[in-house]
């Protein structure tokens, strides 16, 4: 049975479909994201290159199933025949980005100049961009009381999970991955619960524990004496990654789900039960407190949806790279075809 026009749907289609509409129609770019949760990313970012001469149709890998991921993503379209100025793939760097030509894939996502990478760990990890959690805070309570210092305490968070982190990289650049996994790299970098008065005993907590598997590490690969230092540089030189900013590049779930959520969830209970408080407080009578309550409670958020929503990743510097790589793959695109010059059909 023949494959419906469809499922042969490439880049150089779309190409020759833009060129067939009218003079003044803006080219469509099609751009494959990973999961309905990147659609709101990707459409932030892709936003600000829409213009009267192109425009961006944002899909899901496959219309068949629900299938997550980068691979899935990526696995009809690592065809170069496929990928193209008017066809690309927007996905999460994941360790990618870092292994660069270590693997197949990784070498695909770090060359093509069609697949948009996050240049991050994922979308999760600019989710928890440290600078924007006291906004996400007021939004989620109402409450602008400052309660900690965020940026601090994951700079802080940073240090220690550091040189672990290199460790881990280390490991899956030698093939060494199997002896520590990312997901072991994981179990050692979260967190069950944060105490907002204490949040150093938390990170001491932390410590000790990545300190315990380094120690396990150093002995297990004593090769990697040498190589190391030289993977720690490289890292910072040509990655740009510091301690300081470590958990941009560790994996994003666990960063929203085991280190930033426990951290903000108990400061914006607390900061609610401050608000209500006052409001009780300050009521004039009963109806009143109960209107007024009534109405804080329909206006606060949860702080996992505020930080979802959130657009302020956008000042965050890793997205210099984004949008670099976005416009060098529109110079290209443009280069290809263009929607004002139309070009001959051959039959």
């Amino acid at each position: 049975m023949a494959k419906r026009l469809t499922q042969n749907l490439n880049s150089a289609y779309l190409e020759a479909a833009n060129r067939l509409r009218p003079s003044r129609a803006r080219q469509r770019i099609v751009a494959f994201v990973e999961s309905f949760d990147d659609i709101a990313f990707w459409r932030t970012v892709l936003d600000d290159y829409e213009d009267e001469n192109r425009y961006f149709e944002i899909k899901l890998p496959s219309r068949k199933n629900l299938g997550k991921g980068k691979r899935l993503a990526l696995m009809n379209l690592m065809n170069a025949d496929q990928l193209g100025g008017s066809m690309i793939a927007c996905v999460d760097a994941d360790y990618d980005y870092l292994l660069q030509d270590t693997y197949e894939e990784s070498r695909f996502i770090s060359q093509s100049p069609y697949v948009i990478h996050t240049f991050v760990y994922a979308i999760e990890n600019y989710q928890c961009w440290a600078p924007s959690l006291h906004k996400a805070v007021v939004t989620a309570t109402l409450n602008d009381r400052p309660v900690l210092n965020y940026e601090e305490f994951l700079r802080e968070y940073s240090q220690i999970v550091w040189p672990l982190f290199v460790w881990n990289i280390w490991c899956y650049r030698h093939e060494k991955y199997k002896s520590f996994t990312m997901m072991d790299f994981c179990g050692f970098i979260g967190f069950h619960a944060i105490s907002p008065y204490h949040p150093e005993d938390a990170l001491a907590h932390v410590r000790r524990r990545v300190n315990q598997k380094i120690a396990w590490l150093q002995r297990r690969f004593p090769e990697g004496k040498g190589s190391y230092p030289t993977l720690r540089n490289e890292l910072q030189e040509r990655f740009g990654i510091t301690p300081d900013t470590t958990y941009l590049y560790i994996q994003g779930h666990t960063l929203f789900d085991n280190v930033v959520l426990p951290l903000l969830e108990p400061i914006c209970a607390q900061l609610r039960k401050e608000r209500e408080r006052e409001i009780k407080t300050l009521a004039m009578h009963a109806k009143q407190r109960q209107c007024e309550l009534s109405s804080y409670q329909h206006s606060v958020m949860a702080i996992d949806t505020v930080l979802k929503k959130s657009t302020a990743f956008k000042g965050a510097p890793p997205m210099a790279k984004v949008r670099e790589r976005i416009e060098s793959l529109l110079q290209v695109s443009n280069h290809q075809t263009t929607p004002t010059q139309k070009q001959p059909i051959v039959a």
